[in-house]
């Protein structure tokens, strides 16, 4: 195959992937605790014409010559910039300040996740009617520091629950002065958080490249501490003045690819020519 029409089938296709990854991070951008994305690409390998010789003079030749084969999408990276903090109505909803992450348990029941979406609501268990459990918007419970789901028994009214920005529970006693009545979530944060799967918008799952979760507060000092806001929800990274300028980069060269194969084709329709 013709080097040129090869090369620029690999751009075509990096810019087709870096588009993709833009229009992601678009489509998401009212997503709450979403993280922008961004695709990076690296070059193919590179043919050698002419080795490093000497002339038919004996005379050495310095450097070789090469020629490149195109490009490819190496990785998409994960920006883990803070979002700005929107204020929510909703008493569940919590946003975290800082580096943490929340966690909770998957609808298998079994894998853990972590996400910087705390849009939660207090559910009323099945079992018992009177006991109220923290959970996410879809229903899986959100863990706590001992990685259980968080609790709250008594007839307690979901609208008085406070919650400190350590993630402590409280609720007011007959006087109205906020106790704390023992469930505290749970914040972890990882040594290499770019390093996670992301199994949903703003979901992650560890991986061997991200290391195991720390969990804050058994680590106070090996980490910076996070603070969870009540009331407020952490909105998306993503910076749209940003995205569209990228969009229309990954465009033109999209068309500078495609404009590299319409030439060599007519290259190639003019050196078949030149026999008539």
């Amino acid at each position: 195959m013709v080097r040129s029409l090869w090369s620029a089938a690999t751009g075509m296709n990096a810019q087709q992937t870096n588009v993709d990854t833009i229009s992601n991070n678009l489509a998401n951008v009212n997503t709450v605790g979403y993280k922008a994305q961004g695709a990076q690409f690296k070059s193919l390998l590179y043919q050698e014409l002419q080795t490093v010789t000497t002339t038919a003079n004996g005379e050495p030749k310095p450097t070789n010559s090469q020629v490149g084969l195109g490009t490819r999408t190496s990785t998409i990276n994960q920006f883990f910039k803070q979002g700005s903090l929107q204020n929510n109505e909703n008493p569940a909803a919590l946003a975290i300040s800082g580096d943490g992450f929340f966690a909770y348990t998957a609808a298998d029941g079994e894998t853990v996740q972590y996400t910087r979406n705390g849009n939660f609501t207090w559910a009323l268990q099945e079992t018992g009617g009177t006991t109220l459990e923290l959970t996410t918007a879809e229903g899986n419970p959100v863990l706590g520091i001992d990685g259980n789901p968080i609790v709250v028994d008594g007839n307690a009214l979901a609208s008085r629950i406070e919650i400190g920005g350590d993630g402590k529970i409280y609720y007011p006693d007959d006087e109205g002065v906020p106790q704390a009545i023992g469930p505290q979530i749970g914040l972890w944060q990882f040594r290499n958080r770019e390093g996670l799967e992301r199994v949903g918008g703003a979901a992650w799952q560890e991986t061997a490249a991200s290391g195991e979760p720390i969990l804050e507060a058994e680590a106070a000092g090996e980490v910076k501490l996070s603070t969870i806001e009540q009331g407020y929800l952490e909105g998306s990274n993503v910076n749209v003045a940003t995205e569209m300028v990228n969009l229309i980069v990954a465009q033109r060269a999209y068309e500078m690819n495609s404009t590299a194969i319409q030439t060599t084709d007519e290259m190639m329709q003019t050196a078949n020519g030149l026999k008539r």
